[in-house]
């Protein structure tokens, strides 16, 4: 997929959210800080109510792309869900050149909204119990604060456990699951 220009992108998401959630708020931002952490810090909203979208694709087999959206506060377990995700034996994230490729949508703005049919999204059970998730809007600048409920609602969205709590001190490090005999890649997205 092409790359199209800002305005275009944020009105194909818009009217996706619309018709998923037609009160869904839209959050207009500082582009430099569309990155989770930086756009909790500055406008005051969480990591638990922020939903990273993460663009994955396999590394075995057939070449097929998934968007998983995890709680910012968690990390997509992407070796252990590959199969679920991307139906491989082992899966990457895609580069920011393979995301923009794929979606459109520039890291940082890579929506659930609007994306293209043949890219299935993957939606962490945990994020269903939220009121309000906040997500990408297609372009660094536009963030979406939506229900929760609508995600389901999207061609294509599967619910699924594909989340893990984020690691913490030598573990994440290393690259570890905390089972010393299983190392883990996780991605806590940003």
């Amino acid at each position: 997929m092409d790359r199209i220009d800002d305005v275009t992108l944020e009105r194909r998401v818009l009217a996706a959210v619309q018709r998923c959630d037609p009160d869904a708020e839209q959050i207009w931002i500082d582009p430099q800080l569309a990155d989770t952490a930086l756009f909790c810090e500055r406008y005051g909203h969480t990591l638990e109510e922020s939903g990273n979208c993460i663009v994955v694709r396999s590394r075995t087999g057939e070449v097929r792309h998934a968007a998983c959206i995890v709680q910012a506060h968690r990390r997509l377990d992407l070796n252990r869900h590959s199969r679920l995700l991307v139906g491989a034996r082992k899966a990457s994230f895609a580069s920011a050149d393979d995301t923009v490729a794929q979606t459109g949508m520039v890291p940082g703005g890579v929506t659930p909204f609007g994306l293209p049919d043949d890219v299935p999204v993957f939606v962490a059970a945990p994020i269903l119990e939220l009121d309000r998730v906040i997500v990408g809007g297609g372009t660094r600048r536009l963030k979406l604060r939506a229900r929760p409920d609508a995600l389901p609602g999207l061609d294509g969205v599967t619910v699924a456990d594909i989340g893990r709590d984020a690691a913490s001190g030598w573990a994440c490090r290393a690259g570890w699951s905390g089972d010393r005999d299983r190392p883990t890649r996780a991605y806590a997205g940003g």
